[in-house]
């Protein structure tokens, strides 16, 4: 079994930032791809920044040059550093996390979601 748990949403003005948090604990031996995705009012869930184990990293068109995707191995943890946010960036942001354990195959799991809300 594996536990996500997210941290660093929350209300911020137009052009602030914000930091997102997820990390990964319990049957964890090491992650192979760490996505963020988030979920506006009235829309549907979108990929926002992915990375790999490898060190690939993709962004969303619509926040490349604002946002930041990084981990740290160690600690099982991915991160998304938000700035220059606007008000259309104001949705629930889940971590998304493929990896390994003790068990056979690949595990995925999803984090809890975490409100992100950007005024204008």
């Amino acid at each position: 079994q594996v536990q996500l748990v997210e941290s660093g949403g929350g209300l911020v003005q137009a052009g602030g930032s914000l930091r997102l948090s997820c990390a990964a604990s319990g049957d964890v031996i090491s992650l192979a791809s760490m996505r963020w995705h988030r979920q506006g009012p009235g829309k549907s869930r979108e990929l926002v920044a992915k990375i790999t184990s490898g060190g690939g990293i993709h962004y969303a068109d619509s926040v490349k040059g604002r946002f930041t995707i990084s981990n740290n191995m160690a600690k099982n943890a991915v991160y998304l550093q938000m700035n220059s946010l606007q008000p259309e960036d104001t949705a629930v942001y889940y971590c998304n996390l493929e990896g390994t354990g003790f068990g056979p195959g690949e595990w995925e799991y999803w984090g809890q979601g975490n409100q992100v809300t950007v005024t204008s």
